[in-house]
């Protein structure tokens, strides 16, 4: 089973864009704003999500610390991939509980490794908790 990546994003180009980049080793859920992102986790919890941090309504921050005060859904990694990329805008995102921070434009390659990374982690820890969902193919 191929792990799933929530891409949350109200851009759907940038949706398209990571989808396109993402979809041969993943698969996909998408969120187009941070109330489905919310309802998504709830209803089918993704193995980690990419967040994009400017968006109407519930912004980027509020949803990972939603997602991070939760004993149910604090495990999942977060990454967020926006265009802000001021230091201030990363201490924020890193006190909300994001695990990682990527600029756009970011580099696929850089994306994909640590997407690998967090997911390889993360499957260290569900093996702990007997609770593996997926199988991570590493390519030498």
């Amino acid at each position: 089973m191929k792990p799933q990546i929530l891409i949350v994003d109200d851009d759907p180009v940038n949706i398209e864009l990571l989808e396109g980049y993402l979809s041969k080793d993943y698969d996909i859920l998408k969120a187009f704003d941070g109330n489905e992102a919310l309802s998504i986790v709830e209803e089918n919890p993704p193995d980690i999500i990419l967040l994009d941090l400017i968006m109407p309504g519930i912004n980027g921050y509020q949803v990972c610390k939603k997602l991070k005060d939760d004993p149910k859904t604090n495990h999942i990694p977060i990454v967020i991939v926006t265009s802000l990329h001021e230091t201030e805008d990363r201490n924020k995102a890193i006190e909300a509980g994001a695990d990682d921070f990527i600029t756009k434009p970011f580099d696929i390659m850089e994306l994909s490794v640590r997407v690998k990374s967090h997911l390889r982690t993360k499957l260290y820890y569900d093996t702990m908790l007997g609770n593996t969902s997926f199988t991570l193919r590493i390519n030498p």
